[in-house]
């Protein structure tokens, strides 16, 4: 049996980073890491092939190639998943869909052969049963959530990984928390799920023996679900693992609760993350009550980010306007709290309701979910027709965009991190692009940019007072090129 295993294409959006990899001479971001352990489920005498249409073209060749097409994908990429079915259909090649996408909006793809829904480890099983006995169903849901200490280790052979700027690893699956908006809890549960360490470091072994060395990701929604499993046992052993490894730095997601906790913070930094990302969402906390971000509440915000950076470890944050208490101070008070905060990297998106969540059923019973989710938090729309209604929405998000990602308050922004931000332990070797990088960033943004005078002024304060944080300065000037491109695609 002949698989195709075909990764939809990324719209250019605030996290697909399309701008700032052709400075580092890469393609995508990260591997499509549910597919490939979609193929370590399948059986072995199989062969397998991965197209990713982020990193090269799916040719009919390929096709013809194929007895049947694996497709999986997330709400972004429902545009390019409808592209790729429509051609399997037309050179009659049957197709099996999974993955977050058609979890969440199986009727809604009416012309896929097979839908296997809900996580592969329990639905697929099923499948190749049924198959093997020549019966296919239409649809096969996962009953519950599996145990993660029984998937196998992904197949990285399939992977073409120089054309990536990062790896990506997962160690937990769901969240303890409940936040109205966010469809996690509803794809993977509230009990926080987790491989073994020796499955971690098995992980980390065949990318490491590959000669990969540079950042890798633990695309966990919240790292830090298990703090006593991950202190006891987890970071231990990455600690462990990494003691004969030069580079390989780490970075993942979590709750801002990890502020609260010194010793998780330096044993992190130990085993070698650099940095997080943290859903922050709003300043306000009559907002936080209203979607239950519990976790957020009754804190200081702006303390807790600081607390993170000192420590090392670089803040990411997320942030949503359009809540049904947002009051017209709210897009000031954001562009406040994130200047103020340092948080470089600031997705700021208006609110969305993707199925499944408690947000979309609340909002459906009043009428006011009206399209499709887009899954883009950054591309100016929403599905819901917000309280203060949609006009004056998306002129106060406009302003917040207009006002973060201007070049003066975004170099601002990374100078108050680098001025707070613990200089890292564990550095990625210097390899040929990340060196040509520099002079590549030196000429696109020093030279032919618009923020060229906030470039050098930034580049000349970091070699006075931070120069171990060069690497970084650059890095983040990086993405500031990117985050501006996107924003002229879809805001200014």
């Amino acid at each position: 049996m002949n698989i195709l295993l075909i990764y939809p294409k990324f719209p250019d959006t605030f996290w697909s980073f399309t701008f700032a990899l052709s400075f580092i001479g890469k393609k995508a971001a990260f591997p499509p890491l549910g597919l490939i352990t979609v193929a370590s489920l399948l059986p072995e005498d199989w062969s397998k092939r991965l197209v990713d249409l982020n990193v090269e073209n799916l040719t009919d060749k390929d096709l013809l190639w194929a007895d049947m097409a694996f497709v999986g994908g997330m709400a972004v990429q429902r545009k390019s998943a409808g592209q790729i079915i429509a051609r399997c259909r037309a050179l009659n090649l049957k197709v099996v869909a999974g993955g977050p996408l058609f979890t969440s909006e199986p009727d809604e793809f009416k012309d896929v052969d097979h839908l296997v829904l809900g996580e592969a480890e329990l639905a697929l099983p099923a499948f190749l049963s049924d198959l093997q006995r020549g019966s296919l169903k239409k649809v096969y849901w996962a009953s519950g959530f599996c145990k993660l200490c029984d998937t196998p280790v992904p197949s990285w052979d399939l992977v073409k990984m120089k054309r990536y700027a990062s790896m990506n690893i997962q160690f937990s699956r769901g969240c303890p928390f409940n936040c109205e908006f966010c469809n996690v809890t509803t794809l993977f549960g509230h009990q926080t799920r987790m491989k073994t360490p020796q499955q971690i470091t098995a992980e980390l072994d065949h990318i490491y023996a590959s000669g990969w060395r540079s950042s890798i990701f633990f695309v966990d929604d919240n790292f830090i679900g298990n703090r006593g499993y991950l202190k006891k046992h987890l970071l231990p052993a990455l600690i462990e693992w990494r003691k004969d490894k030069k580079g390989c730095v780490f970075f993942t997601e979590a709750s801002i609760n990890l502020a609260d906790d010194p010793e998780l913070l330096e044993m992190m930094v130990t085993a070698g993350f650099d940095a997080v990302f943290i859903g922050i969402e709003s300043p306000d906390d009559v907002c936080l009550t209203e979607c239950h971000k519990t976790q957020n509440k009754n804190r200081d915000l702006l303390e807790s980010v600081k607390i993170i950076h000192r420590s090392g470890l670089q803040v990411m944050g997320g942030f949503i306007v359009g809540f049904d208490n947002d009051k017209p101070s709210i897009f000031q008070s954001q562009i406040d709290f994130i200047q103020k905060s340092g948080i470089v990297t600031a997705m700021v998106g208006m609110l969305q309701a993707p199925p499944g969540t408690r947000l979309f059923d609340r909002l459906q019973r009043e009428s006011r979910v009206v399209s499709t989710f887009s899954g883009d938090n950054v591309d100016g729309t929403t599905n819901i027709i917000p309280q203060m209604g949609i006009d004056r929405l998306l002129e106060g998000y406009q302003t917040i965009m207009r006002q973060i990602y201007s070049p003066g308050n975004y170099y601002r922004r990374v100078r108050t991190l680098l001025n707070e931000l613990k200089a890292p332990e564990i550095r990625q070797p210097i390899n040929f692009q990340r060196f040509l990088s520099f002079f590549r960033a030196a000429f696109r943004i020093g030279i032919l940019g618009k923020e060229r005078f906030q470039y050098w002024q930034l580049m000349f304060w970091t070699l006075i007072y931070r120069p171990r944080l060069i690497p970084v300065a650059i890095t983040l000037a990086i993405y500031g090129h990117h985050y501006r491109k996107i924003c002229e695609l879809h805001i200014f």
